[in-house]
C-alpha cells in the first residue's frame, strides 16, 4: 500500500506542478479545473500500470476513473476555453499582484492535488491487494457509480443545452434534474466516488479508503461546492430564492408545491 501512496504522491505532483508552470505562461490559472478529472484519470491509470494486484479490479477501477476523469475534462474545456480566467482566480491575481504566482501554487495547485490524493485513497487501496476482484460489493459499486454518473454527465448536458438558448438569459435551471436537486451534478460525482469507494472496500482494508468519498463529498457540500455557487446564484439569478425554497439541495427529490 505504501508503494501505490508514493507512487500517486508523485504522479499527482508531476501533474499539478507541470499545470502550474502552463498555467503561468499562459497566465490563467483557469486550467486547474480541467486538469482536476484528468488528474485523477491518469493517477488510476499509472496505478493499475506500476502496482501489482489484482488485474482486473485495476482495470474496473481504471475505467471507472477514467471515464469520470476524462468526461469531465472535456467538458469543462469546451465550457471553459476561449472564455479567459475563471472571476475566482481574476479576483485573487489582483489582490496578490506580483505573488499571484507563488500563492496560487500553494493555495490552488498543491491544496488540489492533496485533495486529489486524499480523494484518490479507494483506488490506491484497489490496487494495492491482489485479493480477486470482482465480487457482490464490487458489484454495487458499479451500479452506484453508474448512478452518480448519470446524474453528473446528464446533469451537465441538460444545463449546457439551457445556457444555449438566448431566450433563457439570467432564468434558473429548473427542469429534468434539475427539478430534482438544485445541484444534480454535484450529487453525482459524490455518489459516483461512493461507488468507487465501495469497489475498493471489497479487499477488506479498502474500507478506509471510504476516507476519500467522505472528503469529496464534504468539500462539494460544505466547501467549494454548493456554497459558493449558491451564493454567487442567489445574487445573479432572479428567482433562484424561490427555486431553491421548494427544491433540494443535494439530495434529488420532488420538488415541494409553490
Amino acid at each position: 500500500m505504501g508503494e501505490a501512496m508514493l507512487i500517486s504522491a508523485i504522479t499527482i505532483s508531476i501533474i499539478m506542478l507541470s499545470t502550474w508552470l502552463i498555467s503561468l505562461a499562459i497566465r490563467n490559472a483557469s486550467i486547474v479545473d480541467i486538469v482536476w478529472g484528468l488528474g485523477f484519470a491518469i493517477t488510476s491509470w499509472v496505478l493499475a500500470l506500476t502496482i501489482d494486484g489484482d488485474s482486473t479490479r485495476q482495470a474496473l477501477l481504471a475505467l471507472m476513473v477514467g471515464i469520470w476523469g476524462v468526461r469531465l475534462g472535456a467538458y469543462l474545456a469546451k465550457r471553459n476555453l476561449g472564455h479567459g480566467e475563471d472571476f475566482r482566480y481574476k479576483a485573487m491575481r489582483k489582490k496578490k499582484g506580483a505573488s499571484f504566482g507563488v500563492v496560487s501554487l500553494v493555495t490552488v495547485f498543491a491544496l488540489q492535488g492533496v485533495l486529489m490524493w486524499i480523494v484518490s485513497l479507494p483506488v490506491m487501496f484497489g490496487n494495492a491487494d491482489s485479493s480477486p476482484g470482482i465480487g457482490p460489493i464490487a458489484v454495487i459499486g458499479i451500479m452506484v457509480w453508474a448512478v452518480g454518473f448519470f446524474f453528473e454527465a446528464l446533469g451537465d448536458l441538460q444545463l449546457a443545452r439551457f445556457k444555449r438558448d438566448p431566450s433563457n438569459a439570467g432564468k434558473v435551471m429548473q427542469t429534468g434534474l434539475w427539478s430534482l436537486t438544485r445541484h444534480p451534478n454535484y450529487f453525482g460525482n459524490a455518489l459516483l466516488w461512493w461507488g468507487i469507494g465501495i469497489v475498493g472496500a471489497e479487499t477488506g482494508s479498502g474500507v478506509i479508503g471510504f476516507i476519500g468519498p467522505v472528503v469529496m463529498t464534504f468539500f462539494l457540500l460544505k466547501v467549494s461546492g454548493v456554497p459558493m455557487l449558491e451564493r454567487s446564484l442567489n445574487k445573479r439569478r432572479a428567482g433562484y430564492a424561490e427555486y431553491a425554497a421548494r427544491t433540494s439541495v443535494f439530495i434529488p427529490r420532488l420538488s415541494k408545491k409553490a
